[in-house]
């Protein structure tokens, strides 16, 4: 059998210790390892126990790993499994260090998804789908997720998606009412937002910015002389046709387009 021939502490970390086994490096131990196991000058050593204390000296620095990486913040289960596995520890090992910290209440999933919600209200505009996805991606498992969940009311929600409206709405109209809404319905939508609360924040904005026609009218005069330095070669029926289509993919309606090109066919005749 190998014998322990010499201990050294190791010059960069006082903590840990260098094993020889017949004059020639073996391993390298952490002290807590060296006192439990007794390891000294002069021991003999059976493969099994080599094995062993490996082992539980690797168990130790990932958890001592895992420890550092939480105390920036809370993670769930499968993000220490997964910081653990790039430090290329064995799966058991991983298991029992992971058991290790959940019996410690450093790893609790259903605490993150409260606490991951919470943050996601406290400093973003995501919808809820959107913060679901995450927390699937983090590994929470259904039932800890919904418990995490139902932070997000549907008021919050609303609250979110108008909040979202007020930000995004611009202050003078480019386009036609109809295709602005489309446009951040559809960022709503990518948001993770539902279609019911969606609408209703539509409604509540709508009803803030009732300077609604002054706005489209606004929107339709610059797109309508865009639309006429456009076809400017055309003339007659054909040029009102083509401006006529413009306009109504640009989402005006059309009595709208009708009321502008009268003006604008009289505002030119002057």
């Amino acid at each position: 059998m190998p014998t322990i021939s010499k201990i050294t502490v190791q010059k960069k970390n006082k903590e840990r210790y260098n094993i020889f086994l017949d004059e020639e490096y073996a391993f390298s131990v952490d002290e807590a390892i060296l006192v439990t196991y007794h390891l000294r000058k002069g021991l003999e050593v059976t493969k099994e126990f080599l094995t062993e204390i490996i082992s539980e000296d690797h168990i130790r620095k990932g958890y001592q790993s895992a420890i550092n990486y939480l105390s920036y913040r809370i993670r769930s289960v499968k993000e220490v499994k997964d910081y653990l596995s790039k430090k290329e520890l064995e799966p058991e090992v991983i298991t029992r260090i992971v058991e290790k910290l959940t019996k410690e209440n450093y790893l609790d999933d259903q605490e993150f998804a409260r606490a991951y919600v919470q943050s996601r209200l406290n400093l973003t505009l995501k919808g809820p789908e959107l913060v679901r996805r995450e927390l699937v991606e983090k590994g929470i498992s259904e039932a800890d997720m919904m418990l995490g969940m139902q932070l997000y009311t549907y008021d919050l929600q609303l609250e979110k998606a108008v909040l979202f409206l007020q930000k995004k709405y611009p202050a003078k109209l480019r386009i036609s009412r109809n295709e602005q809404d489309r446009k951040l319905y559809m960022l709503l939508i990518s948001k993770g937002f539902s279609q019911e609360v969606i609408q209703q924040a539509f409604k509540i904005v709508h009803e803030e910015v009732e300077a609604d026609n002054d706005e489209e009218w606004e929107a339709l005069l610059y797109q309508g002389e865009k639309a006429y330095k456009k076809f400017h070669k055309e003339s007659g029926w054909e040029q009102k046709q083509k401006v006529k289509q413009y306009l109504y993919r640009k989402g005006f309606s059309v009595d709208s387009i009708d009321k502008f090109i009268e003006y604008y066919e009289e505002e030119r005749e002057k």
